[in-house]
């Protein structure tokens, strides 16, 4: 072996990993949606866990990515330790998959059906065919299916390149004593756990060994070791991910490391004494593709299957490992560990904001109480309420932005873009509700009061108010559409509400039945109320925009406005029901 063959080991490497990236990254924006369904699955049961770690690691083809999503989760409070032990086992056995994939390229046979499976033979429709759909089609999951047929067409490609660059090693002394010597089961292990450690994919480590097993020098005695190092080398990943995270994320990075140094060392004893005492023939045999990735398979599944019933002994024991601190401490949010999954990161962003908007709606109303009962308890609800409507929206803008510059689908992109209009209006309206709040401190420090007259009209719009942000906040937890139709005529009946009152109120003033100070007082309260609505129609409104793939707000919402039948007849429904009390 010379340089150059050195040169095109490297090159095909390279290929080999980045095709795997690409298409990884490809499968995941074709099946985002589908993994934001799959979080439900962790708060179920084992077996549910086990298949969602298994579905997720075989889609994006990563063991270690999941494992750190998983302690991102964790980290996040989205996940028990618990059922992070079942998703993590179930990883271990989906990252198989991909060695089964590259197996293909071992078929070898005379038959032209059978070579039409081999993958040089269909590779290259697959690479026309995928960049037809990259380049010439329309539609981002075109798109996508092309990028993962390019990304399984390079994949492929890198593996033949490394196969055929190592080919003449076949006849190289010291490269088959090399794999004489992996056949102590502890080198082995070691070369197998620093290989995937350094590259930090269990997938694409078994990969480079299938490569190498087409010189025929690498024996099933040197593989299986190998083998068993990597499920220990993959998780270096998790480890230093869960750096700087709370000691549950710690403990779910453990469960990784734990898992799979038992099931090695269990199964290396066991590998070892049969190896001494039965003269396994079979040992002495070159590996072949197929059979490494029989290996790989069959080794995850006895881990999991030695580990299984003792998941309850595992939780405890990496709790024993990372004990509990005196401090308290607090979940993170928002994850960037979570970026692993685009799609599933979103989904997370989509709960904080829901959290943000229920306080947001409980603050405002809260300060529509303190309008007729202040009380010091209810004074710092609202103000702690405001405080922390704050704090998400700093870490949902920031989150938002670093996740929409990430390989997403437009789709993805489009919700992002979503969130980060309505957290600006969910905040704002939390800040009404303080400003309410002052209003009512105000009169109760001046011992101010309003007009009995005032006090009803007042009734009314906070009624209203009131319909408007439940109406808001259901189109946006739930989706509804209907209700976010009928935001925006209620919003006009706001507007008119607010001129009315305030024209009334200048009569009151004129006549001396309220004073000067209250006067001030009540423009400032309507003023706020009618932009609460206002925000409540943005909310409302991004969410039909979203439904017609158009996020032209307010050109919308005039059209709406404008010609539609439906909004006449809630507008004049409205209208009715929150008519003021004749003078």
């Amino acid at each position: 072996m010379d340089i150059f063959n050195a040169l095109t080991l490297t090159g095909g490497l390279s290929l080999f990993l980045f095709g795997m990236s690409i298409m990884g990254q490809a499968l995941e924006r074709r099946a985002g949606g589908k993994l934001r369904a799959l979080l439900g699955k962790f708060t179920t049961g084992r077996a549910a866990g086990l298949l969602t770690g298994l579905v997720v690691t075989a889609v994006i083809q990563s063991s270690s990515a999941t494992t750190v999503m998983v302690v991102g989760f964790v980290n996040s409070g989205l996940m028990t330790l618990r059922q992070a032990v079942n998703v993590i086992m179930g990883a271990n056995v989906g990252t198989t998959v991909t060695a089964w994939i590259l197996s293909l390229a071992g078929i070898d046979s005379g038959s032209w059906y059978i070579r039409l499976a081999k993958p040089s033979s269909f590779t290259p429709l697959l690479a026309l065919a995928g960049i037809i759909l990259y380049m010439f089609c329309r539609g981002e999951k075109k798109k996508d299916t092309g990028m993962i047929f390019l990304g399984f067409a390079t994949l492929m490609f890198g593996m033949e390149t490394m196969s055929g660059a190592v080919s003449g090693l076949r006849e190289v002394p010291a490269f088959r004593e090399l794999f004489v010597m992996f056949e102590n089961p502890l080198l082995g292990v070691l070369a197998g756990a620093a290989l995937t450690a350094i590259i930090q994919s269990s997938s694409a480590s078994v990969g480079i060994l299938q490569a190498l097993a087409v010189t025929g020098q690498v024996s099933y005695g040197a593989a299986i070791p190998i083998i068993m190092g990597q499920n220990i080398g993959t998780c270096v990943t998790a480890m230093l991910s869960s750096v700087g995270a709370n000691k549950n994320a710690k403990r779910a990075a453990m469960v990784h490391l734990s898992f799979n140094c038992i099931g090695t060392a269990v199964w290396i004893s066991v590998f070892s004494v049969a190896r001494g005492i039965f003269h396994l023939r079979f040992l002495e045999e070159p590996a072949s593709l197929l059979g490494i990735a029989v290996a790989h398979s069959v080794f995850n599944i006895l881990c999991l299957l030695l580990i299984l019933p003792l998941s309850d002994v595992l939780e405890k024991l990496v709790t024993k490992m990372v004990p509990d601190v005196r401090r308290k401490e607090e979940y993170m949010e928002l994850d960037e560990r979570l970026f692993a999954a685009p799609s599933i990161a979103l989904e997370r962003c989509h709960r904080v904001t829901g959290s943000m908007a229920q306080m947001s709606v409980a603050s405002l109303k809260e300060a529509i109480d303190a309008l007729g009962s202040l009380t010091p308890e209810l004074a710092a609800a609202i103000r702690l309420k405001e405080e922390k409507t704050d704090y998400y929206e700093d870490i949902l803008s920031t989150y938002l932005v670093k996740l929409s510059a990430l390989q997403i689908s437009a789709a993805d992109s489009t919700e992002a873009a979503k969130l980060l209009k309505t957290i600006g209006d969910f905040e704002r309206i939390s800040d009404h509700a303080v400003n309410l709040l002052g209003a009512a401190e105000e009169m109760a420090q001046k011992e101010r009061s309003f007009s009995p007259a005032a006090r009803r009209e007042l009734e009314v719009l906070c009624g209203a108010v009131a319909e408007i942000l439940n109406l808001s906040l259901e189109a946006f937890l739930e989706q509804n559409l209907e209700a976010a139709a009928a935001v925006e005529p209620l919003e006009q009946v706001i507007d008119r509400l607010k001129e009315q009152m305030r024209t009334r109120h200048i009569l009151r003033m004129q006549q001396g039945g309220c004073s000067i100070t209250a006067g001030f007082v009540w423009s400032d309260m309507l003023t706020d109320l009618e932009r609460t609505a206002d925000h409540c129609s943005n909310i409302a409104g991004c969410m039909l925009d979203m439904a017609l793939q158009d996020m032209s707000l307010h050109e919308h919402l005039r059209k709406f406005r404008d010609g539609s039948e439906e909004f006449g007849r809630r507008f004049r429904e409205y209208e009715e029901k929150y008519a003021l009390p004749e003078v």
